[in-house]
């Protein structure tokens, strides 16, 4: 079972590490949704026949699953005690 915060600082703190622990994969999200994005604009689809590619939302969805599976392939994670 999880322990429980003492004090709001330590919750703060706990929660900051937490995050800290998957900064590499955020980033890769957020460049994969900025690439699907960019794809759909530059590239997209003109019949409106292709589902992911003609859909602004579903693209840039697609663009920061695979930037997170990405990156998450090459980082490694050390076993913590949050």
């Amino acid at each position: 079972m999880e322990e429980t915060c003492e004090t709001r600082e330590s919750c703060i703190q706990k929660a900051k590490k937490r995050i800290k622990a998957y900064i590499p994969e955020i980033i890769g999200a957020l460049v994969g949704a900025t690439g699907g994005f960019i794809y759909y604009y530059k590239v997209g689809c003109s019949t409106g026949s292709c589902p992911i590619k003609s859909n602004p939302w579903l693209i840039t969805l697609w663009g920061a699953a695979m930037g997170y599976l990405l990156v998450s392939i090459f980082t490694t994670k050390k076993k913590q005690n949050i």
